[in-house]
């Protein structure tokens, strides 16, 4: 069977190629960017990832920072365990306090799905089946959809749901 002309051609110099940025995206490659700000800004890249690791602290192998036991062992006076000298402590500290602080909540519910939720309070109160009949209804949700985004509501915007309820309330007393 015949061998195909491109593989037995020589390789030529390819003059059009920039080979700093080549051999600068390989790199880039080869080491990818660290995300977490504290580790990266604490990296030294002439050494190695358990090098770095162990400087700052951190372990490379979850298994071997905290091995399970086989077999109980009961520790001699005489004999004293490995410590390991941490030279850069701030990463964890910075790394514990960032873990401390509070998450943000980020629960959010579309203006669109809001005035939804309001209309169907507005127009039919707690009749969801009658909810589930509106013309606006466009998803064509079950009653129980309907509830379960109501309650969604309730939960993510408690005070805005409270003064809408008030408003509607003071709306039917004007009406009598």
């Amino acid at each position: 069977m015949p061998k195909a002309k491109q593989k037995q051609r020589r390789r030529k110099y390819n003059y059009n190629i920039n080979r700093k940025k080549l051999n600068k995206a390989a790199r880039k490659k080869a080491a990818p960017r660290i995300k977490c700000p504290q580790i990266r800004h604490a990296w030294d890249r002439s050494k190695t990832v358990a090098q770095n690791l162990a400087e700052m602290g951190l372990a490379v192998d979850p298994n071997k920072a905290v091995p399970i036991p086989k077999v109980m062992r009961m520790e001699v006076d005489g004999q004293e365990t490995k410590t390991k000298i941490v030279r850069k402590p701030y990463v964890i500290n910075e790394l514990e306090y960032e873990a401390s602080l509070p998450e943000k909540k980020s629960e959010t519910l579309s203006r669109d799905l809001i005035d939804y939720i309001q209309h169907m309070i507005r127009s039919h109160g707690e009749n969801y089946k009658a909810m589930a009949r509106d013309e606006k209804n466009y998803y064509q949700d079950t009653p129980k959809q309907i509830k379960r985004k109501i309650n969604v509501y309730k939960r993510f915007y408690p005070e805005e749901y409270k003064t809408f309820v008030d408003s509607l309330q003071q709306e039917k007393m004007d009406q009598l």
